[in-house]
């Protein structure tokens, strides 16, 4: 009997390869596939070349067969134009999210499922559990706490994550690169990717630059003072510090500023002083296009935890879900910088329930 066929998306960096490497010690028949997402530029910045020639030096090492594919296409029409209408409107959106879902885990999936894949294994720091009897598939924060990616994997497709391997996601990072550079993996030592992948290590501002006009406006304080002008309300996000260009007036405290608030309408950035100034803090959200991992919410009103950005700890939460793919949450503590566009994924203990894109936030706390 044959051992079942498992596609092992290669991106060329060290979890990838050593994910690679523990299939094979697993028994299955392992064949590598590099995607990639994004037209080659030719200013530097983009390393899909340099990643390409990685991940086939580590699939020659293991003796396994490496595919190559491009998804540009489809990566401009679900994800990037999404990125885009965004920012035009105002808010901060995180597309590696949609890319695990559309692309990834979508139309990837869906190309090595026709090469013959019974599985498809990637080396995110997550974990699944795989249902018997027709349950459904739970998806599981990875054991390294500060590299588990479930928030980033929590709208995947079910189907998608019912053949998913993460063979990584019991491990913690420094015994994936101790295994790397016992085995004289290529990457052992290779520094991990960060940051939007078609932007890379390009300024940010310069790039969008590119594709959205900007559109210079007035920064003023919540009380309508104004105390500068901003150079476009899409190069800035709430909680924001660096950047303002606001700092040594003579009629304000030495505090540092923040960006509290953005008036889309009136193209206005408002701030406010002070790490923990009140106007940074909301009570609650709502949340807007849910996806849960089951299928369905565990209930119309449940308790659980959250989180409104990927490093945050877990919130403390009560959910309540609303018609047209909507729900309501309110934390038991206030939280900084709930920042519409971005996403609200909740937990129940290891379990990633779902989540869904910040449309608004409410309840802004009364000075002490």
């Amino acid at each position: 009997m044959s051992s079942p066929l498992v596609i092992a998306g290669m991106s060329g960096g060290v979890d990838s390869s050593v994910a690679a490497w523990l299939l094979q010690q697993q028994g299955y028949n392992v064949q590598g596939l590099f995607m990639s997402n994004w037209d080659e530029d030719e200013d530097g910045y983009c390393t899909a070349a340099e990643d390409f020639q990685d991940a086939r030096s580590v699939c020659e090492q293991l003796g396994i067969p490496l595919h190559k594919v491009s998804f540009a296409g489809e990566y401009r029409e679900r994800v990037f134009a999404y990125f885009l209408e965004e920012y035009r409107a105002g808010r901060t959106p995180n597309p590696d999210v949609l890319c695990n879902r559309e692309i990834k885990f979508g139309v990837c999936f869906d190309y090595a499922r026709r090469l013959g894949a019974e599985w498809v294994a990637t080396g995110h720091y997550a974990r699944v559990e795989h249902g018997s009897g027709g349950a459904r598939a739970r998806l599981l924060r990875g054991v390294d706490t500060g590299k588990d990616q479930s928030y980033f994997l929590h709208a995947m497709p079910s189907q998608a994550l019912a053949r998913t391997l993460f063979p990584i996601g019991s491990l913690q990072k420094t015994e994936v690169r101790r295994m790397a550079r016992e085995l004289t993996l290529p990457v052992f030592d290779k520094k991990d990717s960060t940051g939007i992948c078609f932007i890379g290590e390009r300024p940010f501002a310069e790039f969008l630059a590119q594709y959205l006009p900007a559109q210079p406006g007035a920064i003023e304080t919540a009380e309508g003072r104004q105390v500068g002008e901003h150079r476009g309300l899409m190069y800035y996000t709430l909680g924001q510090r660096q950047g303002l260009g606001i700092g040594g007036r003579t009629d304000a405290s030495a505090d540092a500023w923040y960006v509290a608030d953005k008036d889309v309408g009136r193209n206005v950035l408002v701030v406010a002083q002070g790490h923990d100034h009140p106007s940074l803090f909301r009570r609650g959200l709502s949340a807007s296009q849910l996806t849960w991992v089951a299928g369905e919410a565990p209930a119309a009103q449940f308790r659980c935890t959250a989180k409104v950005r990927y490093r945050q700890a877990d919130q403390d939460c009560d959910v309540r879900v609303l018609a047209s793919g909507r729900c309501a949450v309110e934390f038991d503590e206030p939280q900084r910088a709930v920042t519409p566009g971005q996403y609200v994924v909740f937990y129940r203990g290891e379990e990633c329930l779902g989540g869904g894109v910040i449309e608004a936030s409410h309840g802004q706390p009364q000075p002490l």
